[in-house]
């Protein structure tokens, strides 16, 4: 699985090839999340920071542009709706 990208990264970095390989499903996984669950975890790690509502939802708001597929632009209603449903 992905033979071409572990071969890449064990060249050009210090990675043995089943470090690069668990890297890759990591990151896969990261970017595998749906809109909903990234919006979920997010909300509770920032909460968890201590950050009120109004800063998580611009704060979610804005890095929902930088998923890998990103998806369509969302209010801060219906970011407040997939948290609480």
């Amino acid at each position: 699985m992905h033979d071409e990208l572990v071969d890449h990264l064990t060249r050009s970095t210090p990675l043995n090839r089943g470090e690069a390989l668990r890297v890759i499903q990591d990151v896969l996984a990261y970017f595998d999340e749906t809109t909903e669950e990234f919006v979920r975890r997010r909300h509770r790690e920032l909460q968890a920071q201590g950050l009120v509502n109004a800063t998580i939802f611009e704060r979610i708001e804005a890095e929902l542009k930088y998923r890998a597929v990103a998806p369509p632009e969302l209010s801060l209603r219906q970011l407040r709706r997939i948290v609480y449903g």
